[in-house]
This record gives C-alpha cells, structure tokens and sequence, in this order.
C-alpha cells in the first residue's frame, strides 16, 4: 500500500527526560489517522516532529522519516523550509495566534503561494485565492479577503487557516486540535471540511482529544499516553471494543447521559423579562424572558455570536439590558468563572495571593485569609501548597478549580460559568464536572452554565436555553428538549453534537 508519511522509532526527549517512546505510523493517501491523548501525552510534540517543527531543546532521534518518498529524517531546517508547505503543511489549533495580526486574510493565504512559486500574475493569484475560500466554505470570500484576523469569527479563522494550509497542494496536512473550543455546528462543518481534504486523496494526520470528533473523520486511531501509544486500530474497531483501560476511560469521559430533572418546583431567583442589548447596530440579545429556579442548573447553549455570553454578563451586571429587565428575589451575591483562568488571573500574583484578594473583598478578617485560602483550595480538590504558585505553574484543570476556589471565596448563592471546560481533556474536564455537581449540592448554588457543548451541559444543566443571532429560539428541561427537541436550530444542533456510542 502507497503511503505519504512514514514514522519510524520516533524519539524525543527534553533534558535526558524522553517524552515520546518510540512511536511509528504511517499514513496512506485519501487516509486520516488520528493520534489522541491527553495533554502531556506527546500528541502535538509528535505532528510537530513529522513537519520538522519541535521545540528549541528538543532532542530528536527517529529511525525512519519518509514523506512523499523524501527521506527527511536528517533534515535541517533548510530542507524543511522547502518542504514544509509544499508537501506537508500544518493546520494549527489556534487560529488567531497562527495568522499574522497584521497581515490580511487574502495575503496570508496567498503566501505559501508565492514562497513555493505555486502561481504568477497579480490576477492569477487573486483568482487562486478566491478558489480555497470556496474550497474553505468561507461565506462572503471577496470581503474575507480583505479583512484581519479578529474581523472574523473563530470557525472562518479556523477557515481560512486551512486554505493557507492547503494552499500549495501538499500531500499531507498535519490538523493539530482544530476544532477545540469551536461551537458544535462550526466543528461539525470543519470536521467535514478536513474529510472532504482526505477524501480528495490527501493524507491527514489528525490530533486531538476528542473521541467523537475522531469517530466524524478518522480511519484509524493512536492512543498516546506518558510518549507511547497504547492502543491502535481502525477507528471502529477501537471506540467499540477498546482493549486498554486508559482507552476505555477516554471513552467514557465523552459519553453523558442528558441530566434527568428533578420534578421538585423551586422558587425564581432570577426572572428575565423582555431583556434585550446592542452593540451600535448589531442586536446581541433580543426580547430575552426565563428564569432560574433556586438550587438548580440553568445551561445557556447557542453558536459564537448568538448572545449567550452578553446574556451571563446581563446577569453578572457587567452589562445592563438596552430595554427590559432582570429581576432578583432577594439580595443574592453573583460570581463568574472566566472561559480562560489564565487571562482572568493576575500572572504576577500567586494563586494564595489572588485568593486572599477575594477574601478581603468579601469581608473576611485578616488573620483568618491564609486558613480560609487553604480551604477553599481543599473544597475544589487542590493541594494548598499550590497556593504558592503563579497561575503559569498550574496546568489548565488546576487553573479551573483555582478559578472556581476564587468565585466561592464570596460565598455567592449564584454561580455563573462561562465555557469553564471548553479546552480542558475529557478526564480533565470530567473532574471539573462532578466537582460543580458536589459544590452545588453541598453549597445549594444556584448555577448557569455558559456553553457551546451540548454533551458538556447535558450532564450537568437541569433546564436549558437554546439561543440564536440573539433570540432565546427553545427552552426547558434538558432531557425534554434533547429528546424531543422543538426548533429546527436545536435539532441542528444535537445532530453536530452526536456523541460517541458504545
């Protein structure tokens, strides 16, 4: 059988400490083989290696290294720079750091184009840059062209990153976490994209930590854990009958059962009426009106752009609605958990520090803060020597409970989650879950969860609001309306968001 890339023995340690053990592959044309893992396992330091991209320190050995019939094991960066692009190219997971901020979308896809004399002419290039834009589905395309990087959402950014990609015909792409962190409907359609790429006759080589994601697009599958694979195999045969505990654990992380409501009538803490708020012309919210029941969890679902973050920060009071209103019962102190608990944390500040913060703007005397802070830090499960480190030193799960630590420092009755898990592993993730469920029980919080992971607010949220360009378009008990959804923009979404069966 042809194969376009061939791994060999792949090695590559970092200061004597090997990372990745021995790992060999090979992908075949019209083929996509995914590597998935956890962070850490090496996943994304082995898609590096094969484009000759690993870190500065990194000490690489290989015992075969063949693309396109290329024996590129000794390569130095010279030959990969003439490589690199025209026959293997890269797909990256953050889009808005991997396009130049300065540079427009037409120039950056255009390029790789002029580096590997791919097209002449002004007008030959325009017209070949138009070409992957429809390739791409990138809606609108003349305009596209012409716009910066954070003019466009997440999904065309992801877009026009792989039209870049693919640009120069290579014969591998190397997609590295493309679709973390997108809106189910926008991955569903990426996902598509790269398996019309594979079935074109290129070869893809997916990473990530998604089973249902690798079921959508994969042939077979690698399972890395600590550098090593532990388990491949036709996609199929691996996901329905996985033969390695750490395989059936992964497995098992992305599968939740809609959460079944109790049918115990709790009061409003919180109704909306009529909410609505714009940003100049654009309407982000439109005639919003619902309510939060005292002690359960309200999920808040929709695509980038539908409103549902402009809704939680309605609530939070950071924004105040242009006409209608929110009505609380009582005085309730409100907390927000951040997306991203690296932005929301000072980097200066040790995590204790920023914890002893929101104590002291809580009200809590001095000399009870540094026991207080080893507390809280216990109740999410962190070791309180940890309050010694900066938000850098702690990895994506510690991060997230440090962050939901520092929003129960207040005491607050309600507790407002914005993607709290949305680029977490699924163990990782499956931890901060059952950790918002015991908080909630033990504390009785009241919760809203932002999300664009329908799987994610299945297993935790009791009712649900599905929103979008801004309208509340279906609401109600989760299991109800994801099993007899009502609108056809929910239906849509539940079918993106098909998880991975046993």
């Amino acid at each position: 059988m042809t194969t376009l890339l061939e791994v060999q023995g792949l090695q590559i340690a970092f200061d004597g400490a090997t990372v990745v053990d021995g790992v060999s592959f090979s992908v075949a044309p019209g083929e996509c083989v995914a590597i998935v893992g956890e962070s850490g396992a090496g996943k994304s330091l082995t898609a590096r290696a094969v484009i000759g991209l690993t870190p500065s320190g990194a000490d690489v050995t290989v015992d075969g290294l063949v693309i396109d019939g290329t024996d590129a094991a000794a390569f130095g960066e010279r030959e990969w720079r003439s490589l690199r692009g025209a026959r293997i190219a890269l797909v990256s997971q953050d889009a808005l750091v991997s396009l130049d901020p300065l540079r427009r979308i037409g120039a950056e896809i255009a390029e790789p184009l002029r580096l590997h004399g791919r097209v002449r002419g002004r007008a030959a290039l325009a017209a070949r840059v138009r070409d992957l834009l429809t390739r791409v589905w990138m809606p609108d395309g003349e305009r596209r062209v012409r716009q910066y990087p954070h003019e466009l959402s997440g999904g065309l950014r992801q877009r026009a990153l792989i039209a870049s990609a693919i640009a120069a015909d290579p014969v591998i792409l190397v997609a590295d976490e493309p679709t973390t962190a997108l809106d189910a409907t926008v991955q569903a359609r990426i996902l598509g994209l790269l398996r019309e790429i594979a079935d074109s006759g290129t070869g893809v080589l997916f990473i990530s930590h998604d089973f249902a994601a690798v079921r959508r697009l994969a042939d077979r599958v690698l399972v890395m854990r600590h550098g090593e694979v532990v388990e491949t195999g036709p996609v199929a045969d691996v996901l329905e009958n996985p033969q390695h505990e750490y395989t059936r654990q992964l497995i098992a992380a992305t599968m939740h059962e809609p959460r079944l409501s109790s049918s115990f009538a709790a009061s409003p803490v919180l109704t909306v009426v009529e909410a609505s708020k714009s940003f100049g012309e654009t309407a982000a919210v439109v005639d919003a009106s619902f309510s939060v029941a005292e002690g359960r969890t309200l999920g808040i679902v929709g695509e980038s752009g539908s409103g549902k973050t402009t809704l939680a920060r309605m609530i939070v009071g950071v924004e105040k609605p242009d006409t209608g209103g929110l009505r609380w019962t009582g005085d309730r102190r409100v907390q927000l958990v951040h997306q991203n608990p690296l932005g929301a944390f000072d980097p200066r500040w040790t995590v204790g520090r920023s914890l002893r913060e929101a104590l002291e703007a809580g009200g809590v005397p001095r000399a009870q803060r540094t026991a207080r802070v080893a507390a809280l830090l216990a109740e999410v499960d962190l070791d309180p020597a940890l309050a010694a480190r900066r938000p850098a030193a702690l990895s994506g799960g510690q991060r997230q409970r440090a962050a939901i630590a520092r929003a129960l420092a207040a005491d607050p009755e309600v507790l407002v989650l914005d993607e709290p898990v949305s680029a977490l592993d699924p163990s990782v993730r499956e931890r901060i879950l059952r950790l918002l469920t015991r908080l909630q029980q033990e504390r009785g919080l009241t919760m809203i969860l932002v999300s664009h992971d329908l799987d994610v607010v299945g297993a935790v949220a009791d009712d649900i609001l599905v929103m979008q360009d801004g309208s509340i378009v279906e609401q109600g008990a989760t299991g109800e309306v994801f099993s007899t959804p009502q609108h056809p923009f929910t239906r849509e979404l539940l079918d993106a968001s098909a998880s991975v069966t046993p």
